[in-house]
């Protein structure tokens, strides 16, 4: 099946932004342990801050020396940084090659490893604000096609938790934040 992945990229965003509208408690907890509302945030702005550097062709170093300090007012932050890595998603050719911290790799595969992002850290935060848990469903099976292949790859690789267990015929959704160590009951209660 074909994705398109600048589509989704714009999909993803507007999701994180709908919830990031609604925070009020910035110190509530996500379902990712390691980080409460704020700190996913501000996870999220630092990952679009680096988007146009890098695809402008810049290897990390150069791109991190470019890089400005991430600002107080996180929705401000994430604005302005999600609608630049739009852009230059959008003016770079999905086989440009992208420096990152592992090596080089195609426009397009950095690009489906920022949307997944978005996507579960997405969820992360609604259910950090007790909002709406459901990702868009046609985000959730690119997301689900691209990194289900890589299963064995990112259970050793120490970016998402274990994996939890959930039956075969659980909703697409609840199955993807499962292969990322997500319970994904979690999102059932405020």
């Amino acid at each position: 099946m074909s994705f398109d992945w600048l589509e989704l990229q714009r999909t993803a965003i507007r999701g994180f932004t709908d919830r990031l509208a609604t925070v009020t408690d910035w110190a509530a907890s996500t379902p990712d342990t390691e980080w409460d509302v704020a700190r996913l945030v501000e996870h999220m702005v630092d990952e679009q801050r680096w988007i146009p550097p890098l695809l402008s062709g810049m290897t990390v170093p150069d791109a991190e020396a470019s890089l400005a300090p991430i600002g107080d007012d996180l929705r401000a932050e994430w604005s302005r940084y999600a609608e630049t890595a739009s852009i230059a998603w959008a003016a770079t050719a999905p086989d440009a090659p992208v420096h990152l911290s592992y090596g080089v790799v195609p426009c397009l595969d950095y690009l489906k490893q920022q949307v997944a992002d978005i996507a579960i850290h997405t969820w992360d935060l609604a259910c950090g604000v007790g909002g709406d848990d459901r990702l868009d469903p046609d985000l959730v099976a690119a997301v689900w096609a691209d990194i289900e292949p890589q299963r064995d790859m990112l259970a050793s690789s120490g970016l998402f938790a274990d994996p939890v267990s959930v039956p075969d015929d659980a909703p697409l959704q609840d199955r993807l934040l499962a292969l990322t160590g997500r319970d994904p009951r979690r999102g059932d209660t405020p």
